[in-house]
C-alpha cells in the first residue's frame, strides 16, 4: 500500500509558479549574451529596456523557455512582471501572451490578463517587448469590446504604450476588421519617434492584405506627408507602379 501511494503521490503534476520560470532561465545566462545587452542600451538607438536589469540570455531564447510555462496563473506571472531584469519581464510578456492565444482560455482569464497587462505597461519598455505581448492578449480580449482604451495609447506621452495600440489591432486584421488600424494608424502618422513609424506602417500593410482599398485610399490622403519609413513599410506589397507612385508623391509633399 505504501508503494502505491508514493506512485500516486509522484505522479501529481507541480504548480507552474515564477520561481521555476526564473531559475530555468539562470540556465542561459551567459557573459557574452550581457555584453551585447548593455551595448545595446548604451547604443540608444531601440530605447532598449530603459532602466532595466539584464542576465544575459538571448531574446529568443527567453521566447521559447515560456512555451513551457504558459499555463501559469496571472498572479504568478505578476511577479515576473514586477522584476527589475529585463529577461523575466520579457518571460512573462511572452507567457501572458501565449496564454491568451490558446483556444481553451476562458473569457474570464483574458479579461485577468488583459488587466493584469493594462496595469503593468509601465513595465514594458523595448518593442520587442511590445511586439510579443500585446496581439492576442490585448488584441483578442478586445475583439468584441469597445476599444476606447487603444485610442488612449495611442495619445499616450509613452511610446510603448503608442506601439501598443497599433499593435494590437492585429488580432483585428487577422479578424478581418480594419478600420481600427486605419484611425490609429492616423493618430500616429505625427509621431516623432521611428519605432512607431515602423509599427505603423507594419499594420498598414497587413491591413492592406485583407482590403487593398482602403490602404490605397489612406495611401492617396496620407503618402505625400506621413514619415517615411512607414511609407515604406506600408506599401512593400504593392505592385512596383503602385510604389513608386506613392513615393514620388513623398517627394512631391517634401
Amino acid at each position: 500500500m505504501a508503494n502505491n501511494k508514493r506512485k500516486r503521490s509522484s505522479g501529481k503534476p507541480t504548480s507552474i509558479n515564477a520561481k521555476q520560470f526564473v531559475e530555468k532561465l539562470k540556465m542561459y545566462k551567459s557573459p557574452e549574451e550581457l555584453k551585447k545587452y548593455h551595448h545595446d542600451l548604451k547604443s540608444g538607438g531601440n530605447h532598449l529596456g530603459e532602466g532595466s536589469q539584464f542576465m544575459g540570455v538571448p531574446i529568443g531564447q527567453v521566447f521559447a523557455l515560456s512555451k513551457g510555462f504558459v499555463e501559469m496563473p496571472p498572479g504568478e506571472i505578476q511577479k515576473l512582471l514586477d522584476s527589475p531584469i529585463h529577461e523575466v519581464r520579457a518571460g512573462g510578456l511572452s507567457i501572458m501572451d501565449k496564454q491568451a492565444a490558446l483556444k481553451k482560455t476562458s473569457e474570464n482569464r483574458l479579461k485577468e490578463l488583459f488587466d493584469l497587462y493594462i496595469r503593468h505597461t509601465n513595465r514594458i519598455n523595448d518593442w520587442k517587448l511590445v511586439d510579443v505581448s500585446c496581439r492576442y492578449t490585448v488584441g483578442r480580449y478586445l475583439l468584441d469590446k469597445p476599444r476606447d482604451i487603444l485610442y488612449s495609447l495611442a495619445r499616450s506621452k509613452n511610446i510603448w504604450e503608442r506601439r501598443i495600440a497599433i499593435v494590437s489591432t492585429w488580432y483585428f486584421i487577422r479578424d478581418g476588421e480594419v478600420d481600427d488600424t486605419f484611425k490609429i494608424a492616423e493618430i500616429l502618422l505625427k509621431d516623432n519617434q521611428d519605432l512607431i513609424h515602423k509599427a505603423t506602417g507594419w499594420m498598414l500593410r497587413e491591413a492592406g492584405k485583407r482590403d487593398c482599398q482602403k490602404l490605397l485610399s489612406f495611401l492617396d490622403k496620407h503618402a505625400a506627408t506621413m514619415p517615411r519609413v512607414a511609407l515604406r513599410y506600408s506599401i512593400e506589397h504593392l505592385s512596383k507602379k503602385q510604389r513608386d507612385h506613392y513615393l514620388s508623391m513623398k517627394k512631391v509633399g517634401e
